[in-house]
């Protein structure tokens, strides 16, 4: 188990850095727009669609990441509120059920990748993308974030983290 925990918190890791390579990426692309459109007065034709679909990216694919450090809006009120027992059947039903949904829609996101990829799916731009590398990042961040909501499961069962973060002395 400790090797598949290590496994997953090195890949959430690795997301991250990735989705800030993306989004360094998007700037890079948006500065090299504004040169070429109002300095050399050129047209742009890849530009807008590849910041569009790496800041999407970006944001799948740093999902676990964010989950990973906590980095998500968190309104701990009621957690605050419970016991030791009722804040640990929260956290552990919280994480279930975002776990579910994350793996309900890293299927779905797979079968629309696979109908991109198999049907030559491409976008209606004059850039003309292959549809299948963008709609990858679905699958593989909300994939991602499904292994870390595991890892942040068992860390919850084996008692390695407080359910929600919070010590059972910080009770209001």
């Amino acid at each position: 188990m400790n090797v598949f925990i290590r496994l997953v918190t090195g890949l959430s890791r690795l997301s991250g850095v990735v989705a800030a390579g993306l989004i360094a990426a998007a700037v890079l692309v948006v500065c090299q727009m504004v040169f070429v459109r109002y300095i050399l007065g050129q047209s742009t034709a890849w530009q807008t669609e590849f910041v569009t679909y790496a800041l999407i990216a970006a944001t799948f694919v740093g999902s676990p990441y964010v989950l990973l450090t906590r980095g998500h809006v968190n309104v701990d009120l009621l957690p605050l509120y419970l016991g030791g027992s009722a804040r640990f059947a929260l956290a552990l039903f919280a994480a279930g059920i975002s776990c579910l949904f994350c793996l309900v829609l890293a299927w779905r996101g797979a079968v629309l990748w696979y109908e991109a990829y198999d049907l030559g799916w491409r976008s209606d731009t004059i850039w003309s993308v292959r549809l299948w590398i963008p709609y990858s990042a679905m699958p593989i961040g909300i994939g991602l974030l499904s292994l870390q909501y595991i890892v942040d499961i068992a860390n919850l069962i084996l008692g390695r983290e407080p359910p929600f973060g919070i010590h059972p002395e910080d009770r209001l």
